[in-house]
């Protein structure tokens, strides 16, 4: 927290002070005004000693005690007496004289004195009670949330982050990356899984990072229910994200795109690995040119026997062939005739995965530059085996092209 909420409360006591000096007894005021000089000069702990001198002076007046725990309020914020600086503030309180607009200050003040503390459990309730009083500061909020976070109040902080984030979002506004940041650590914490894919999703939509894509990618293929039979369309994203980056996942996306029947977009894979200077190098240079030309060969095959295979595929009986020839001419670069067999494929019917050819017809929308079409086809994917999850993550990127 910020130093300014110590020197606003240490300047509140001082003008109130200097203001009401004559009204105070010489044996009162003169310790007081020893110490609002020691407090200038931030020698604080001299200053409660000056303090405990007035408090000492017997019949003291109700506006002389009020004086005195406002100037010890100030000294003891000053020098980080937390305990002074509470039973300074509760006499001040039960006296009836702080103004609403005083008190806040005062408590603004003690959330910053506690948590310099490092008291956490106590800085947490002075910035909550700050707020439930109409605070509205920025610096004490931060004060809340690294006092919820350090204090171990995980729960709380994570459902008052997710609200702020929401209630940005319904506002217009863009989350801080700090604040999604934060909830993420916090979900951890919790190892609330939801949570952090949630939060690493809102980083992927505002602040689009191929690190954050890598984790998420990751957390989506070690999650139970998912299917193997998606790892293709994973490691699509991985290297639309920008996140494909070893050499090995590059041979396999390349070997599984080819054994699945798509020759053409296992050229391209490779193709990129070596434009990225990932493959063709080292001792494994030789395995590489072997697995180019074979893919070279594969699609060249594929082309020439495009035709005949077309044919089939509205004779059969489903759609299953359509959905496949529609996405293979979509990565051999004829989008416009490709969307077209697979949108006929879905709907001749009789799918063997219905949910996966919506899921891949959305990736073809994406490739060919469709996202409106791209994000309505993704949010009709359903199922428990990956799809959905899939799906929701190739809208994100559709949404936000821009990865750093």
């Amino acid at each position: 927290m910020k130093r300014y909420a110590i020197t606003a409360v240490l300047a509140a006591a001082l003008v109130a002070f200097s203001a009401h000096a004559e009204t105070l007894r010489p044996e009162v005021g003169k310790p007081l005004q020893a110490a609002q000089e020691l407090v200038k000069a931030q020698r604080y702990k001299e200053a409660l000693a000056k303090v405990r001198d007035a408090d000492a002076v017997g019949g003291k007046s109700a506006y002389e005690s009020y004086t005195v725990e406002r100037m010890r309020l100030a000294a003891a914020c000053g020098a980080g007496d937390i305990g002074t600086a509470s039973r300074a503030f509760n006499a001040l309180e039960s006296g009836g004289k702080l103004a609403g607009g005083e008190r806040l200050r005062y408590i603004e003040s003690l959330a910053g004195v506690t948590y310099r503390a490092q008291d956490y459990g106590a800085a947490r309730q002075w910035a909550q009670r700050y707020f439930k009083e109409g605070g509205t500061s920025a610096s004490v909020r931060t004060v809340l949330t690294q006092s919820q976070y350090l204090s171990g109040d995980y729960a709380s902080l994570a459902s008052a982050l997710v609200a702020e984030i929401q209630a940005t979002e319904k506002a217009g506004g863009t989350p801080p990356e700090e604040r999604i940041k934060l909830l993420a650590s916090t979900a951890t914490k919790l190892n609330d899984s939801d949570r952090y894919v949630y939060s690493v999703e809102k980083l992927l939509t505002y602040y689009p990072k191929k690190q954050y894509w890598s984790e998420l990618l990751s957390r989506l293929q070690n999650k139970p229910n998912f299917s193997d039979k998606f790892a293709l369309d994973t490691y699509r994203l991985a290297l639309a994200t920008g996140s494909l980056s070893r050499a090995e996942d590059y041979v396999e996306f390349a070997q599984l795109a080819a054994q699945a029947g798509y020759p053409a977009e296992g050229k391209q894979v490779v193709d990129k690995g070596y434009a990225a200077g990932i493959l063709g190098t080292g001792a494994e240079a030789g395995r590489h040119q072997r697995l180019r030309d074979l893919l070279a060969r594969r699609a060249e095959e594929d082309r020439a026997a495009r035709a005949q295979s077309e044919a089939q595929a509205q004779a059969a009986a489903d759609g299953n062939a359509l959905v496949k020839l529609g996405f293979n001419l979509v990565l051999a670069g004829e989008g416009a005739k490709g969307l077209a067999l697979m949108q006929q494929g879905i709907d001749k019917g009789n799918l063997a995965a219905a949910e996966a050819a919506k899921l891949r017809l959305g990736i073809a929308q994406v490739l060919t530059g469709d996202k409106a079409r791209a994000n309505a086809t993704f949010r009709s994917v359903a199922g428990q085996d990956g799809a959905a999850d899939l799906a929701r993550l190739w809208g994100l990127y559709a949404r936000s092209r821009n990865v750093a």
